[in-house]
């Protein structure tokens, strides 16, 4: 699988970009990874570095979309930045995925402009692996639309069930929705209105769930609007972190603690495993007609790693057509209409859509 990189986007490029790729190429034998950046830069990455040659390749960029541009104006006005020309490739056939752990808003506006919508697609979204007690659950929309309608939040089921499917191999997953109550009476309007739409969809729904449970792993899917499902994702990955500097601030408080310490360390190692983001590689932006892999801005070298993986079982699973299937079956609802060419043209720097609202991160 061809893997478009985006080497000159996260806070440590190019050289962690270019470790991750290196560890992709090494661990993986059915990867091919194209670096798009400064060619000098990455060059310059890669001479201290042994790796097959013949599956890692260069593509030059002349720009680098930096943290604090809009969307709008980076695709307006570096149409020749590492980001675009990583997605440019996937568009042209000449990669199967994308990834890139540069600016979340600008990788979201360049896929959704430079590769479309699927077919009965209104709002395309974020959908990110947490881990649970019993394994993994799938949250959706992670970040991609702060505003949303009832219609959304099915859409975004009906994504959520055929990507954890198609990942995972299980024919039915849970799907729940976040509320502050598990009754169908309680929550905000959107949720009510959304509640009766996924209770009546030709999806195994299990009803609401609450913030206190999402980790239970009474859920395969979780839905939300963008809002919600990037604080829930921050928040956990603060208090992982959190939970580790107090544990360790508590062993170092306590005589013994170095003695016990030395007894639980593999636990606390598997559990650091389990809560790293790093083990997940990145987050897919579902709806669009491709494969688009948005990691964290501060990735290591493992993330980046992962995050190749996880484009490239997409790519191969063809997880776009998948879900394209699905909607076409499940959301008829859906056409384009005037408002969708409207939302096109807001990238193009022309009157700004009131359909699409992304989160800056």
């Amino acid at each position: 699988m061809r893997i478009a990189l985006d080497a000159m986007g996260g806070d440590f490029a190019p050289d962690v970009t270019v470790a991750g790729a290196l560890e992709a190429v090494s661990e993986y034998d059915d990867i091919h990874v194209i670096l798009t950046g400064d060619r000098q830069k990455i060059t310059e990455s890669l001479k201290n570095w042994r790796y097959p040659s013949e599956r890692i390749s260069i593509y030059h960029a002349s720009e680098v979309v930096e943290m604090h541009e809009s969307p709008t104006t980076a695709l307006r006005r570096k149409k020749d930045s590492s980001i675009r020309k990583a997605v440019d490739l996937v568009k042209s056939g000449e990669a199967d995925a994308a990834v890139s752990a540069g600016h979340s808003g600008v990788a979201m506006a360049t896929a959704l402009f430079v590769l479309g919508k699927l077919s009965n697609v209104d709002r395309p979204a974020i959908a990110t692996m947490m881990p649970s007690l019993t394994g993994y659950f799938l949250l959706i929309d992670a970040g991609a639309n702060v505003d949303c309608k009832p219609e959304n939040l099915l859409e975004f089921a009906h994504m959520g069930n055929a990507y954890y499917k198609a990942i995972f191999d299980i024919p039915s997953p849970r799907i729940a929705m976040l509320s502050i109550g598990e009754e169908d009476t309680k929550g905000n309007e959107l949720t009510k209105e959304a509640f009766k739409l996924l209770k009546n969809a030709d999806l195994n729904f299990t009803g609401n769930i609450e913030g206190k449970d999402i980790f239970s792993g009474n859920a395969d899917v979780i839905v939300c609007d963008g809002f919600i499902g990037n604080i829930v994702l921050k928040v956990s990955e603060g208090l992982a972190e959190t939970i580790m500097k107090m544990l360790k601030h508590e062993i170092a408080n306590v005589t013994t603690g170095k003695l016990g310490y030395i007894m639980i360390k593999p636990a606390i190692k598997n559990f650091k495993k389990r809560t790293d983001y790093s083990e997940y590689g990145g987050a897919p932006l579902l709806g669009i007609s491709g494969t688009c892999i948005i990691s964290h801005g501060r990735s290591s070298a493992r993330a980046i790693k992962n995050a190749i993986r996880v484009a490239g079982e997409m790519a191969k699973k063809k997880v776009h057509e998948i879900i394209a299937n699905a909607l076409k079956e499940h959301c008829p609802f859906r056409t384009q209409t005037k408002d969708d060419l409207h939302s096109n043209r807001e990238f193009e720097g022309q009157s700004p859509s009131k359909d699409i609202s992304y989160v800056k991160s």
